[in-house]
């Protein structure tokens, strides 16, 4: 897309072919409140800097699509008021009316690989949610994952999903689902969950060989890393999975629906443990952006010996 804004220094990167990581936005608008979600923001792209990637959040501001942000277009995405949830459905209204508002994962995906962006690091995955078989709300994230050829690191499918169906709907879709170093499933604030993981891998070499041959087999769509949030910052599934059933009954008698089901079954969960599930949504995004820095700059130096 020739009217996206890069920032100095992703545009830097690109041009010098350095490894890029890409990071959502939605996380910073939706998913924290201020000053944490500002803070966390900064960490994470000091984390990605750290091990040697450059990081580049995606955001729409006054209808423009930025390709990572300056310091201070970041303070403003951190306190925009109302601003707009934007998946592949309402994106490029976003871009011809002139709004702003955070890229999910959907959204980032397709600006990701548009920006030629092969590795994406977020919190967890959208899916399909409790009571879909009666609301039918499942994530554009899925489908996405099927059609932009981004490799996606995330901590799992978000714990409030129905998780099996999540996985029945990816496998469906043809969409690879790996677990990093170990063979359950990752669902998102647990290290672990009772559902195996299709799929596993043990280094970052590897995910990117993966990618790499994804793409030599002209497939369609990316892949699914799922990196178990660090078992220190982890809530165990056990203790997470009553508070969840009662969080989705309480936002179903309340009528939340649609895009608003997620934010408040997150905040409904903060309340109930304290800021557990806060402070794990913290230490999994940044434990992905390492991974996803990681994996980054193996597609570099794997391209670079290919050449």
């Amino acid at each position: 897309m020739s009217d996206m804004i890069w920032s100095t220094e992703a545009a830097a990167a690109k041009a010098g072919r350095a490894p890029l990581v890409a990071l959502e936005s939605t996380i910073i608008t939706h998913g924290m409140p201020y000053p944490e979600n500002l803070h966390t923001a900064r960490a994470v792209e000091d984390d990605v800097r750290r091990a040697g990637a450059t990081p580049a959040i995606i955001a729409v501001l006054d209808g423009r699509l930025h390709i990572g942000l300056e310091a201070a277009q970041l303070e403003r995405v951190a306190t925009l008021p109302a601003a707009m949830k934007l998946s592949r459905a309402d994106l490029a209204v976003a871009l011809a009316t002139g709004a702003s508002g955070g890229t999910t994962v959907a959204a980032t995906m397709i600006a990701a690989a548009r920006a030629g962006i092969d590795v994406f690091a977020t919190g967890g995955i959208g899916g399909v949610h409790l009571g879909a078989e009666q609301s039918w709300d499942v994530s554009a994230d899925l489908h996405e994952l099927a059609q932009s050829r981004v490799t996606v690191i995330c901590a799992g499918p978000k714990a409030i999903l129905d998780l099996p169906k999540t996985l029945e709907v990816l496998e469906t879709l043809g969409v690879p689902v790996i677990a990093f170093g170990q063979d359950a499933l990752p669902a998102f604030w647990s290290p672990s969950s009772p559902f195996a993981a299709p799929l596993r891998m043990d280094s970052a070499d590897a995910i990117a060989a993966a990618h790499m041959a994804r793409g030599a087999l002209d497939l369609p769509g990316g892949q699914l890393v799922c990196n178990p949030v660090p078992v220190e910052n982890g809530i165990p599934y056990d203790d997470l999975a009553p508070l969840i059933l009662a969080a989705a009954a309480e936002a179903r008698r309340a009528g939340v629906a649609a895009k608003d089901v997620t934010p408040s079954l997150l905040q409904s969960l903060n309340t109930a443990t304290c800021g557990r599930t806060l402070a794990a949504n913290t230490a999994l995004i940044r434990a992905n952006a390492r991974l996803a820095a990681a994996v980054a700059d193996a597609l570099q130096l794997a391209r670079r010996s290919h050449i």
